[in-house]
């Protein structure tokens, strides 16, 4: 449809585009299986073991699977439903193409997960399509490549998120100029991105139900639900959020967890999968071109208690290889025998911080000998207490309770901190160098280090849709 077609009116102010990949990993799926076409798919982890549904086709949505159910109860709602624990490279592959569409039509794109966009298509002096046609040839593009995506037209992010999820699938939801209002006013106030449960029990105390009467509430009342952001989410409630399509957001850290079908529970297998989630980090790390100075593990416990611990590194890195050996150290921060575990974490942050200390090598605190880890003493780098500041002794409080306040780590359990598998740093530049290479060009699991392979059967099977997870 050309700009000047009659049956549309004249688009003044932003055009923001939110295109959202229907039922992504199921219609993947379904591309690369003729026979599932039609039929309940659902991706996701297995039932038996704390798996989750990550996507569902819409025939499975129809008997009441959802995106983020629990595996078990999906099972028992669709018991006929075809299961599969997905393809990253695949999803990666096909997610890559589709981006690349978008940025075709406009370089102000913004990811926000492996199967959502917003774009700005604002109407400019150069550039007078109107943003429907623009939304309409985007949709004929990616149905070209045999998925479909509905998508939501407005004036703010927020409007044409909301949009988006109007009419599913293959849907185009176009809220023009000047009806934001209208069209935000009587819809659920949890409609809102940043409304989330705790927020809306307390707006239906006070009679608020609805975006409309959201956005006519006091003041004072959304500042008291929303703290500083009152006013912003007044603002998105009345469709004026004016916020950017972020084309490179700041990257803040880069980060990979895991939830194991067995809980670990002893320390070989805690930090053979620390090593392999360690893996996966530092490959992103690189592909970005990042370096990071601060390493963070979390653990998430049997009984579903989470707790983290992190500490500073001698020097930006983003060579696994070098910075496992503290994640090893810092497990001990947060595990004793007896502690059974279901989920754990690595993450990177505080890129190429200037100001920050650096010391020449990140294996100082490696390098202590026997005595000085038994004595409790100090390497030039410190040693690690939670909140990653030195402590006197590195030891911290010898409660093993995971609930507890303080850190789970029994009195004396020191763990010894080892030397990387590698001490050349050439030699694992090179090393890492290749495996990513292999790992670009042929998909994730291509090439694997030894402590990968010991806990590859012991994973749920869910797949996430964090888009750093596919970059």
């Amino acid at each position: 449809m050309s700009d000047s077609s009659p049956s549309l009116p004249p688009w003044e102010g932003p055009a923001i585009l939110l295109v959202d990949l229907d039922a992504f990993f199921a219609s993947v799926e379904q591309l690369d299986h003729p026979a599932w076409r039609g039929k309940p798919v659902i991706v996701g982890g297995d039932a038996d073991f704390h798996g989750v549904v990550s996507t569902c086709s819409y025939e499975a949505r129809a008997f009441g699977v959802r995106s983020a159910m629990a595996s078990s109860i999906a099972r028992t709602l669709c018991p006929d439903a075809i299961w599969t624990h997905g393809h990253f490279h695949r999803y990666r592959e096909v997610s890559t193409a589709i981006m690349a569409i978008l940025h075709d039509e406009t370089p102000h794109v913004q990811q926000v997960s492996i199967d959502e966009a917003f774009m700005d298509v604002t109407p400019t002096a150069v550039n007078i399509e109107h943003p429907v046609a623009v939304a309409q040839r985007i949709q004929e593009r990616v149905a070209a490549l045999g998925v479909t995506c509905s998508i939501g037209v407005g004036t703010s992010k927020s409007v044409a998120k909301i949009a988006s999820d109007r009419d599913k699938p293959h849907g185009l939801t176009v809220v023009f100029p000047g009806t934001e209002e209208a069209f935000l006013e009587e819809l659920p106030v949890r409609t809102l991105s940043g409304v989330g449960a705790a927020a809306e029990k307390t707006l239906h105390a006070h009679g608020i139900r609805t975006l409309g009467q959201m956005g006519r509430a006091d003041r004072a009342l959304l500042g008291k639900v929303f703290g500083k952001n009152g006013e912003m989410m007044r603002d998105r409630a009345l469709g004026r959020d004016r916020s950017i399509v972020a084309e490179d957001d700041e990257v803040k850290s880069v980060s990979n967890e895991m939830t194991y079908a067995r809980d670990l529970d002893n320390r070989t297998d805690i930090e053979a999968a620390l090593s392999t989630i360690s893996a996966k980090v530092g490959r992103r790390l690189r592909r970005k071109g990042l370096k990071g100075r601060t390493v963070a593990v979390k653990v998430r416990y049997d009984n579903r208690t989470t707790r983290s611990a992190q500490c500073q590194l001698p020097a930006p890195t983003n060579d696994d290889i070098a910075f496992t050996p503290v994640v090893h150290r810092l497990i001990g921060e947060l595990w004793a025998p007896g502690m059974r575990v279901r989920l754990l974490g690595v993450a990177i942050s505080h890129f190429d911080d200037p100001a920050a200390p650096v010391q020449e090598s990140l294996f100082d605190l490696a390098a202590m000998d026997e005595t000085e880890r038994a004595d409790g003493g100090s390497s030039s780098g410190g040693t690690f207490s939670r909140n990653g500041s030195p402590t006197s002794n590195g030891i911290s409080s010898p409660n093993a309770n995971p609930s507890s306040g303080g850190t789970s780590r029994a009195q004396g359990a020191r763990p010894a901190a080892s030397a990387p598998l590698i001490r050349d740093e050439e030699k694992r530049r090179n090393l890492l160098a290749a495996t990513d290479a292999l790992q670009e060009r042929f998909g994730d699991g291509t090439v694997r280090f030894g402590f990968e392979l010991r806990q590859s059967d012991n994973t749920t099977g869910s797949s996430s849709k964090n888009v750093e997870d596919y970059k």
